[in-house]
């Protein structure tokens, strides 16, 4: 078991990778919903998520199953703040 120490960084960088996702979920359905072509902003948007938070995991995890289990927390904390924040528009 590695140290909290040396998990934190992972922890963060979950969190970031999921406020980059849930903040760009929130901007595409914004523009979106007012596309002429809202299809397009929706698949790419998609996409372009999901490859960027695959990424930033692969690279925090470096072949560690641990500090992927830490980032994932992170990223799971961040979608908590994100719905509770939604709630409250």
């Amino acid at each position: 078991m590695k140290g909290i120490v040396s998990l934190l960084p992972s922890l963060v960088s979950g969190f970031l990778l999921g406020t980059l996702f849930f903040g760009s979920l929130w901007w595409t359905v914004q523009h979106g919903i007012l596309s002429k072509r809202p299809a397009l902003w929706f698949m790419g948007g998609m996409m372009l998520r999901t490859s960027v938070t695959l990424t930033g995991f692969y690279f925090v995890m470096r072949g560690d199953w641990e500090k992927l289990a830490v980032c994932l927390l992170g990223f799971i904390m961040a979608r908590t703040i994100a719905t509770q924040v939604s709630y409250a528009t």
